[in-house]
């Protein structure tokens, strides 16, 4: 086994880190209305650990086989040079702007809540720069117009 499948094989633990963030967006809403009600900021640290959860899910994702795809919708994105750059263009839009929310929370913020919140917009804006990465990379060798088969 070469380094390049081993890195493969990790890229699945994406989905238990996505998984686990999955279990803090729920969390909240299954402990019940009274004990949210007496303690509402269990939302927003649970928010929190949704953002850190899922950024680190994306940077193990950015790990995964960018010479295949995972599924026809993918392949039908990958394959067509507009459809290909809009996303890439709309990717790249997202994570500046969960970047520069995050910087200006973290900045701004006193140590509390909102300053919580933005680490957690600023890891997974991190960890969608490795999935950008990925995707630029899978458009590369997926696109049709360069790549005929």
């Amino acid at each position: 086994m070469n380094f390049k499948t081993t890195f493969h094989y990790i890229s699945y633990l994406q989905y238990p880190l996505m998984l686990i963030g999955f279990y803090f967006a729920l969390s909240p809403y299954l402990i019940g209305m009274e004990k949210l009600r007496e303690n509402p900021d269990v939302i927003f640290e649970n928010l929190n650990n949704l953002l850190i959860f899922m950024g680190l899910g994306v940077s193990f994702s950015s790990l995964q086989d960018t010479t295949k795809t995972q599924n026809n919708f993918s392949k039908k994105i990958w394959e067509s040079p507009k459809k290909g750059k809009i996303t890439i263009i709309t990717m790249s839009v997202t994570i500046l702007l969960f970047l520069i929310l995050g910087l200006i929370g973290f900045l701004n913020a006193n140590n509390g809540i909102l300053k919580n919140l933005a680490v957690g917009l600023i890891v997974l804006s991190l960890g969608m720069f490795g999935f950008l990465k990925a995707a630029i990379e899978m458009f590369e060798n997926h696109r049709k117009d360069k790549n005929p088969d």
